[in-house]
């Protein structure tokens, strides 16, 4: 990902959002995002990215951004430990089912194995069953692990996916 890509990934993350998790957070949150809010975020990520973390494009045949992915090393609250974690993963809603979500999960799976981390581990919407099945396609499974996750004043509570990643 370059610095040129994050109005395009903004647009991606928030039209990801507003189609995702309609219905599973509240719609006031969803339509109060903000693609020039969000891409102004981005670029101070982006800018600022911690060692080991990586911001992934995935284009169509013409060369358009239609989704993104960020991964680096797993968060255990302020600590970095050895684990890799999927952070993101958004496909525009128009190019959802057309192999750039599951080409930028194989990229992030490569990409973390050769970095040595034994396993990737990432966060969803217990309630997002979409997300859900595709990570279990993906060879990833719940590993019991549940945390709390507010929006708006609404208690959307994550699971936790693990996937042990080849050596």
């Amino acid at each position: 990902m370059a610095l040129a890509d994050c109005d395009r990934v903004a647009q991606i993350r928030v039209r990801g959002w507003q189609s995702a998790y309609r219905g599973l957070v509240p719609q006031s949150y969803l339509d109060g995002l903000s693609v020039a809010e969000d891409a102004s975020r981005r670029r101070g990520h982006l800018a600022q990215a911690a060692a080991g973390v990586v911001n992934l494009v995935a284009e169509d045949a013409g060369g358009e951004v239609v989704g993104w992915a960020c991964h680096g090393p797993y968060r255990d609250g302020e600590l970095l430990t050895p684990d890799a974690e999927l952070y993101a993963i958004y496909v525009h809603p128009e190019h959802v089912g057309h192999g750039a979500g599951q080409a930028l999960l194989a990229e992030s799976v490569a990409r973390c194995a050769a970095a040595g981390h034994g396993r990737l581990l990432l966060w969803v919407l217990k309630e997002n069953s979409r997300a859900r099945r595709f990570y279990e396609r993906a060879g990833f499974r719940a590993d019991g692990a549940e945390e709390p996750f507010e929006v708006d004043g609404t208690e959307v509570p994550e699971v936790r996916y693990a996937r042990a990643l080849p050596r």
